[in-house]
């Protein structure tokens, strides 16, 4: 076991992928001499070359079509996107081609490409480099999408979804690529759990809080404070959003008969929308109470000096189980919930208008 941090055990992934397979090729902005923005591929470059590690010019579009270009004749690229929010220009390179090759073929064609996207909030960053697109990707057919949470699942699920025949949209929460933790680096691929599978992150009896990525730690610091309260949260770690652990997450909820589904994400069309829709489809008759979800708002990410308001934290995500337990009522419309006298939140923020 080693301590790695979340970026550490992301970078140990990559260099095992590269030191294993000579297929494997990383491109993207700034990747080799500079280490990336984040410092994720600091060094691979000096040890693999530049024909491993490649920098390459500020476009989007042109980093996916190069890397189409390379899986079609063997290659097993793996693309970094520098922000989230620089995604949108490769948009159409990833839902057109990426995604419908395969099928476009009838399968004769595999495109095994890792798009590697820096996601989410919470470090203050400016415009463009905040956002949460994961609904865009897991809506598209033909392309998994994965988010890891902890540094353990970064370096075991960057390995396999470069190991994965199919394109994979693989998330990582910018906020976390400094949390630390020991982590098992040779952990064999076969007996590992699934890149399709959820994690049960904490057990417990009353509420199912279904979540991804940052806010996986936020909802268990809510499941340790409501526990003080007597309230037993089952706190469960989605790791693929497309697919869905449907399983994991259906037996949980049958189980505590209330859910609560958060992400970071505008609320309108954001991906809690179809695990609520899902669940309350496959759950009806255990369900104790409406599905809740605590998400971003819908509005445009804020300046830095506001983010803190738009994120969910441990007191909206705490509002949320007291809402599905029925301690406070809630207008069905509005995504913020009405005050409460006895209440596990301290407090509610201010909605950003």
């Amino acid at each position: 076991m080693t301590r790695l941090t979340f970026g550490g055990a992301l970078r140990s992934a990559l260099h095992r992928a590269l030191a294993e397979d000579d297929r494997v090729v990383l491109l993207g902005e700034d990747i080799g001499v500079n280490g990336g923005v984040f410092r994720v591929t600091d060094g691979l470059q000096a040890e693999f070359g530049p024909r491993r590690v490649i920098d390459t010019p500020l476009a989007e579009a042109g980093i996916l079509g190069t890397a189409v270009g390379l899986a079609m004749h063997g290659f097993r690229p793996v693309v970094e996107i520098q922000f989230d929010g620089f995604v949108y220009p490769a948009f159409d390179q990833i839902v057109s081609q990426l995604a419908k090759m395969h099928y476009r073929t009838g399968g004769a064609v595999t495109l095994p490409i890792t798009m590697r996207i820096p996601v989410g909030g919470g470090i203050g960053a400016a415009e463009h480099h905040s956002e949460s697109p994961e609904a865009y990707f897991a809506h598209t057919a033909g392309i998994r999408t994965v988010v890891a949470s902890t540094p353990q699942d970064g370096a075991v699920m960057l390995r396999q979804a470069i190991a994965c025949d199919d394109p994979v949209v693989f998330f990582e929460p910018k906020r976390r690529y400094h949390v630390k933790a020991e982590v098992d680096e040779r952990v064999d691929l076969r007996t590992a759990l699934p890149l399709d599978r959820a994690r049960v992150v904490a057990e417990g009896t009353d509420v199912t809080v279904v979540t991804y990525g940052a806010m996986t730690g936020v909802c268990l610091d809510a499941a340790a404070a409501a526990g003080d309260e007597g309230v037993s949260i089952e706190v469960i770690d989605l790791r693929s959003l497309s697919p869905v652990d449907w399983e994991s997450v259906e037996a949980s909820v049958r189980r505590t008969g209330r859910l609560v589904v958060v992400h970071e994400a505008a609320r309108h069309g954001g991906f809690g929308a179809e695990i609520a829709a899902t669940l309350t489809e496959r759950c009806f008759p255990f369900l104790e109470a409406a599905p809740v979800r605590v998400t971003g708002h819908d509005i445009p990410y804020p300046v830095a000096k506001l983010e803190k308001h738009h994120l969910p934290d441990l007191d909206r995500v705490l509002d949320g189980v007291d809402r599905v337990l029925g301690r406070v009522a809630a207008s069905p419309v509005s995504a913020e919930p009405a005050p409460a006298t006895e209440s596990l939140a301290v407090r509610t923020p201010e909605p950003v208008r």
